[in-house]
């Protein structure tokens, strides 16, 4: 009897994993949102090239911040999936599989993320630095330190994660 429940309850907790399916359907439906923001900043480019009113520059670094959100995404997607769910059968049998897809640990992941952000971070304080006459110097200062913080802590989780690969396993 003891065993008999301790195996119902293994199989459930071993097939809650698949309740993270739709947190990952949700974010591909993410990326389709950020395609359609993609498509309003790449028609901000055009009108700054057309116009020649000097935002062309940060009109294309608002796309480069769109591709890196979407980026993002997709490594959260993919690998996350992979990490917590189930293999992707499909893409290890593809030519064109990523290099690092089924190799993405979860400390990693948690670079990934951080680096993504800390870019993301810094394009954000770009676009401030070249509207610079237009940006509250509070708003600048906030920019400023956030994009600190997040640097700061992308180099505490690489010390952290480089810490604990030297330490034995548990």
């Amino acid at each position: 009897m003891k065993i008999r429940i301790e195996e119902l309850l293994e199989k459930v907790i071993f097939q809650s994993r698949w309740l993270l399916a739709p947190f990952y359907l949700a974010l591909i439906l993410g990326v389709v949102a950020l395609f359609a923001k993609m498509l309003k900043e790449l028609l901000g480019m055009f009108n700054a090239l057309i116009t020649g009113d000097g935002n062309l520059i940060i009109a294309i670094l608002g796309m480069v911040d769109v591709t890196l959100v979407a980026n993002l995404l997709l490594i959260v997607i993919f690998s996350g999936y992979e990490n917590f769910i189930s293999k992707l059968d499909i893409a290890h049998q593809s030519v064109d599989k990523p290099s690092w897809m089924g190799k993405v640990s979860y400390a990693d992941l948690k670079l990934k993320l951080i680096g993504s952000i800390v870019a993301i971070s810094a394009i954000d304080l770009l676009k401030a630095f070249m509207n610079i006459k237009s940006t509250d110097h509070t708003e600048l200062a906030w920019l400023i330190g956030i994009h600190l913080t997040f640097v700061v802590s992308g180099v505490m989780f690489a010390v952290m994660d480089r810490i604990a690969a030297g330490s034995p396993k548990h």
